[in-house]
């Protein structure tokens, strides 16, 4: 038996959390410390009995033996953190999105590489049963030749979300919503379809304009490279609660829906010659209280994680997926400018 995989998790809010979670409960993982600006306590993390450190360097130079770090804090943070990391020497798990800019994206991938060291890219709903569906349907051609995709993102938040002292919300720290929201739709639909072209989008603030410094809703089309063209339509501007994600495809040989909150439920399927299989069920949408997420599936990332340091697979997302997804949302961005 290979021995336990030694984990750090810097950043402790909702996401952290989540992390650490997931690696206490694995029998293969060793949750070794944690590191966040804030104290345990105002983070309500107490019940773990390990290290914790105030600052990401001083937990690096320290003598705590550690295989991965994840990270997890905000977004503007990912890309300067996981260098740092990959300098000594660590394998590093960075939450969506990977950077806020293709070129930092690539500063970390060509620091891995200097130093022989993994990438993991979290992107979670790949592991959906929808989308694990959805894959083998247009890998195995099933549904023919690709016509067109339509995915529509409309969610909820308001100031339950951006509160005063939360940094989503900061363009410089947040992204804006392709980045914090919706960068997992377009990750499914990248790792579906491939990559885009002809992209023109319209992006708007209609109701956030005092609680953010960008878009709370857009409309994206575009051209596949492999052939059909899409749109991607998007809100944050939906009243009290989301409303849905969901993904429609048109195909040569039949049309899919998945749709519900989080592209989690088959809502459509008739393709010709075909049957639509029992799906496992879906894991439900992380819940913050004020505010719903993605689904649950972060189990899975720290199992691939695991897997692929012993050896025994391959990464699920690797750093340069998560590099084109990073490239992919600032094409559009600099469309919509």
């Amino acid at each position: 038996m290979l021995d336990k995989i030694k984990f750090a998790v810097v950043g402790c809010g909702h996401i952290g959390k989540r992390h650490a979670e997931m690696i206490d409960r694995n029998s293969n993982a060793e949750l070794v410390a944690l590191v966040d600006i804030k104290t345990k306590k105002e983070l309500g993390i107490e019940k773990y009995a390990i290290p914790f450190f105030q600052d990401l360097e001083e937990f690096l130079k320290s003598d705590v033996e550690v295989d991965v770090v994840t990270i997890a804090t905000p977004n503007g943070f990912h890309a300067s953190q996981a260098i740092m990391v990959l300098d000594y020497k660590n394998h590093v798990v960075i939450e969506k999105p990977l950077a806020l800019s293709k070129a930092d994206a690539e500063a970390v991938i060509f620091k891995s590489l200097n130093v022989s060291k993994q990438v993991f890219a979290v992107m979670q709903n790949r592991y959906s049963p929808p989308s694990v569906w959805v894959k083998e349907l247009i890998d195995s051609k099933k549904i023919g030749n690709i016509y067109s995709v339509h995915i529509n993102s409309f969610w909820n938040r308001d100031e339950r979300y951006y509160t005063a002292d939360s940094w989503h919300g900061d363009k410089k720290l947040d992204g804006g919503t392709l980045f914090t929201q919706f960068s997992h739709f377009i990750d499914i639909m990248y790792w579906l379809f491939g990559d885009i072209t002809n992209i023109k989008s319209v992006m708007k603030d209609f109701k956030h304009q005092k609680m953010t410094d960008f878009e709370d809703a857009g409309i994206v089309n575009f051209e596949f490279v492999n052939g059909g063209i899409g749109n991607f339509n998007f809100s944050t501007a939906v009243w009290n609660k989301n409303l849905e994600s969901s993904m429609t495809i048109i195909g040569e040989k039949g049309s899919v829906k998945i749709g519900g909150q989080y592209m989690n439920e088959v809502e459509y399927c008739h393709i010709a010659d075909y049957e639509m299989p029992v799906l496992e069920p879906t894991n439900p949408g992380n819940d913050y209280g004020s505010y719903k997420g993605s689904a649950q599936n972060h189990h899975f990332v720290i199992q691939n994680v695991i897997d692929v340091l012993q050896g025994k697979k391959a990464i699920t997302t690797n750093a340069l997926e998560g590099m084109k997804i990073v490239d992919i949302i600032e094409r559009i961005y600099q469309s919509a400018e």
